[in-house]
């Protein structure tokens, strides 16, 4: 018959080989909204070309910096890794620790602010939980 129902069975592999790991596990991943602060530091960057290119619900990548200024420094950056600034150094005493024990953090643009002297980056900073 040419109408015929054919019932296809795909196998882990299969899917994963078609679609991509990241796909299997995007719906076990969940954020968990864990502060409200804004990106330090912006007013200090050699390149701020990634200050005029961010736009409100961009995601964020948080990444530990050896730091001479602050043991507990945690990075902000674009998806294309440019530096934005810092988590501020009064609110990341918790973060470094969650991340050195091997936790994934992100953030969220909540706002952003140009004002004459700096960029105001205001985000909201989570945990990935799987």
């Amino acid at each position: 018959m040419k109408n015929e129902l054919t019932i296809k069975q795909e196998s882990l592999l299969t899917v994963m080989e078609d679609k991509g790991l990241s796909e299997i596990i995007k719906p076990l991943v969940n954020e968990i909204h864990l502060f409200d602060t804004f990106v330090a530091g912006t007013s200090y960057l050699e390149d701020d070309t990634a200050l005029k290119e961010v736009k409100i619900n961009d995601k964020l990548n948080l990444k530990r910096e050896q730091n001479k200024y602050d043991e507990r420094a945690i990075k902000v950056e674009d998806n294309l890794g440019r530096k934005l600034g810092y988590v501020p150094e009064k609110d990341n005493v918790v973060f470094s620790k969650l991340m050195d024990a091997g936790k994934l953090l992100v953030a969220k643009v909540n706002d952003i602010k140009d004002l004459q002297f700096m960029v105001k980056i205001s985000i909201s900073i989570y945990l990935v939980d799987y």
